[in-house]
């Protein structure tokens, strides 16, 4: 076993995905470290969604290794999801569902989600935030070592975003589990990532935020305007991570950030 596999969730060697004779993904590699926090941007039709498939084992590729840690658990926070309105569902009872769940780790899912007391309360009834925290407390039950987020904050405004990534961020922090998290939204996407990936079918550059946000593969896919800037969402500008040489490219975007989200 080669060294950089013992704290790797899932590596991808060499992973093409082909669909209908056309190649949605191409020479792919990939791997995710316990604790880390990636993001992956990229336009539509990029592959974002294809390669979270394949990263979970519900897409075979057409070529390369996929290898995945031992007993690997992962947690999924889905984009969006559908619950009938009319239909008298708690926050509890969900969570329940399909397996009865003691309400002791309900609440203590619920605490860590940061949406601690909503038990009682009707689905139909939350705000888009407290729906996002409820389906990230569902995917906490699983205990992950890999949490993967889907667009999660798709819907939610800016501040109700920034807002989400914090939770992630503590997530992190208490449960000690990767995340992998797909986004659109590139002006408030990453102030945690320790990785931002950028992918068109294959991956254009990876790297930290700040490296990323200059590099020129990454402007000539999104544009340099106010829509393709990669603003970084900081809510902490104190650390210097001392390595990152391109910190000051990305000045002029932190004004940006959005301190008035709660927590």
């Amino acid at each position: 076993m080669r060294d950089h596999f013992q704290d790797g969730l899932v590596t991808l060697s060499g992973v093409a995905v082909r669909m209908g004779g056309h190649e949605v993904l191409r020479d792919v590699d990939f791997t995710i470290r316990r604790g880390e926090i990636v993001t992956f941007v990229g336009p539509n039709g990029s592959g974002k969604s294809t390669l979270m498939r394949v990263i979970v084992g519900a897409l075979k590729p057409a070529a390369g290794t996929v290898r995945r840690a031992p007993g690997l658990r992962i947690g999924y926070v889905p984009q969006k999801l559908h619950i009938d309105q009319t239909l008298p569902l708690t926050a509890r009872r969900f969570l329940s569902l399909p397996h009865r769940v003691a309400p002791d780790r309900i609440a203590a899912a619920l605490e860590h989600a940061g949406a601690g007391g909503l038990q009682d309360r009707q689905m139909s009834g939350l705000s888009g935030g407290q729906f996002q925290r409820v389906l990230l407390a569902r995917a906490i039950l699983s205990n992950p070592d890999l949490l993967i987020l889907d667009e999660a904050t798709q819907g939610l405004d800016q501040p109700g975003s920034a807002a989400f990534y914090r939770q992630i961020e503590a997530v992190r922090q208490d449960l000690g589990c990767a995340v992998l998290m797909v986004s659109h939204e590139l002006h408030v996407v990453m102030s945690a990532s320790d990785r931002v990936v950028c992918l068109n079918g294959h991956v254009c550059c990876e790297g930290a935020p700040e490296h990323v946000a200059s590099a020129p593969e990454y402007r000539a896919l999104f544009g340099t305007g106010t829509g393709g800037a990669l603003a970084l969402y900081r809510h902490d500008h104190d650390h210097e991570h001392g390595h990152d040489h391109d910190h000051d490219h990305d000045h002029g975007h932190h004004h940006h950030h959005h301190d008035g989200a709660g927590s």
